[in-house]
């Protein structure tokens, strides 16, 4: 078998690093927040090449207070892609904002820019593109939009740990904030749930720390209405632990995507596009297939484990139908929602793994002649 990702093995690897970071919190007793979560904050917002870093619960928590940090509210409108993960959608829902969709461009699957100028509003204020699959969005394109109309950019770069543009700047520092999750399954991910948001921007880090912990700015002085949004000390030290290994793990996924493309070259599957000069760091690898679902069936029968991101694009989501939208609004998320499937990726992949995913993906072309 091929699983669609191993984090026992990954455990294995960094058991003893991770176990004594582990002893390390159990034994100071200070579980939320505390040290650890304050050091981490400072060696991501190092790597990421920002003033602050913010650590939270979840991605989802980091979006929800870059929003609020930059005053969206109810009647607001913030522009976003369909082609993601729900938590992106429901954050701006959380501030009382609507979700205003913008197609995806055909070839990086990120938000297309020369579509977002026409869906602005005068209710519009924000833009919120998404990094997806490991791929960064057409930052300069889109901040260009952005400063014309006066609009913050806020990143959603969950799945984009590492990821630079063709400028050499990392994903999360171009726009007024950058919000990453640290779930297990992320290319940088804790062993439960984790996110941070980092800024250069002074005022957007000093409420969103007030408001991740109740809105305190001293113990029992709430000056902002807060939430429980704190990381846990524990995870703040496993990701210590796991940043160390983030370059290794990335590279090695780059070169799983290139083996990948050496292998499937020649199959009739459309494999991943990388915009030149910049730095995909293939949380997934996504191809795509007229007959995804008939080619899923075929390799989970040969043991191999694949994923689909995603099968239904937001705009068609039940939770999303008071928006109005109809099948066909935005054809090219909904093209890719019908085609995508995403083969094993992890930095710890067995070249052998990716011959037998190649072969198998290959054979299928047999099977349905």
């Amino acid at each position: 078998m091929v699983p669609f990702i191993d984090l026992r093995g990954q455990y294995r690897d960094l058991k003893p690093e991770i176990d004594a970071a582990v002893l390390r919190v159990l034994e100071s007793g200070q579980f939320a927040l505390g040290p650890e979560v304050a050091e981490f904050e400072r060696e991501y917002a190092a790597y990421v090449g920002t003033r602050h870093a913010v650590a939270v619960n979840s991605g989802t928590s980091a979006l929800h207070l870059a929003l609020l940090a930059l005053g969206i509210a109810t009647g607001d409108e913030v522009i976003t892609t369909p082609m993601t993960f729900i938590a992106t959608a429901a954050a701006i829902r959380y501030v009382g904002a609507t979700p205003k969709f913008v197609d995806i461009a055909p070839d990086t699957y990120t938000i297309d820019p020369a579509l977002i100028e026409r869906a602005i509003t005068p209710r519009t204020r924000a833009i919120l593109p998404v990094h997806l699959y490991g791929q960064m969005a057409a930052m300069d394109d889109i901040l260009d939009v952005a400063n014309r109309h006066g609009l913050p950019v806020i990143e959603d770069a969950a799945q984009a740990h590492g990821a630079k543009d063709a400028k050499g700047r990392p994903a999360g520092s171009l726009g007024r904030a950058g919000c990453f999750s640290f779930y297990p399954t992320k290319n940088l991910g804790a062993c439960g749930e984790g996110g941070i948001l980092v800024t250069n921007d002074d005022a957007i880090a000093s409420a969103s720390r007030a408001r991740r912990d109740w809105g305190q700015s001293a113990r029992y002085q709430h000056t902002l209405l807060g939430y429980n949004y704190r990381m846990d000390g524990i995870q703040g030290a496993i990701l210590r632990v796991k940043l160390g290994h983030l370059e290794r793990w990335t590279e090695a996924r780059r070169a799983h995507a290139g083996r990948y493309r050496t292998l499937l070259g020649e199959a009739d599957v459309r494999l991943p596009y990388e915009r030149p000069g910049t730095r995909h760091v293939f949380h997934v690898y996504a191809i795509r297939s007229t007959q995804r679902d008939a080619l899923r069936r075929h390799l989970d029968a040969t043991g191999i484990q694949t994923g689909v991101h995603y099968p239904t694009p937001l705009h068609l989501q039940p939770v999303f139908a008071d928006l109005g939208h109809r099948r066909g609004d935005f054809p090219v998320a909904e093209s890719l929602a019908a085609e995508q499937l995403s083969l094993p990726m992890f930095a710890e992949l067995t070249a052998a793994q990716i011959r037998d995913v190649a072969v198998a993906v290959k054979a299928f072309e047999h099977v349905v002649a």
